[in-house]
């Protein structure tokens, strides 16, 4: 299971780096032909669908690798057990509120698969909206992981430093 995980996620970075790639030149030949007077119209709907879905992709890499945006002013000034049990808590929130947001991005994908996504005839606006729970699948995975790994480094904690000085 756990190749198969690391298969995911390096299949992620591919996908994510891609997008971002085909997404950036897609704007940048648009911009080039408008100014020239030849418009790719399609251009800019291409790079809104890349765009969702290197968005929830590049979300879940950088909460593996830890690279998500913190600010420490008030949690660096707690004790080392109070910031467990606060990056406990926060991640008990980030799963709820995956859930919810696969919930509703699952329901929203299958209530619009019948709206064409910016009028493109046979491309359904499912394909974007499925970037919401696919993403926030992936995320919930690593946020349970996350947490698994930081329950085990406290009761690693708790077990072998000394419990009055370093955990509590």
């Amino acid at each position: 299971m756990k190749k198969f995980y690391e298969y995911i996620c390096k299949a992620e970075v591919y996908v994510a780096k891609g997008s971002l790639t085909i997404l950036t030149v897609l704007v940048f030949l648009s911009a080039v032909a408008r100014s020239l007077h030849y418009p790719i119209v399609w251009a800019m709907d291409a790079a809104t669908f890349l765009f969702a879905w290197c968005v929830f992709l590049s979300a879940d890499m950088a909460m593996r690798n830890d690279k998500l945006v913190t600010i420490d002013v008030l949690t660096s000034r707690l004790s080392k057990k109070a910031r467990f049990y606060l990056k406990l808590f926060n991640h008990l929130i980030i799963i709820l509120f995956l859930a919810f947001l696969i919930r509703f991005g699952l329901s929203l994908a299958y209530t619009s698969r019948f709206v064409a996504f910016q009028g493109i005839p046979g491309f359904s606006y499912t394909w974007v909206a499925l970037s919401v729970p696919v993403g926030c699948t992936l995320m919930l995975i690593t946020t349970i992981l996350k947490i698994r790994e930081h329950l085990r480094r406290g009761y690693e904690l708790e077990r072998n430093i000394d419990v009055g000085k370093e955990f509590l």
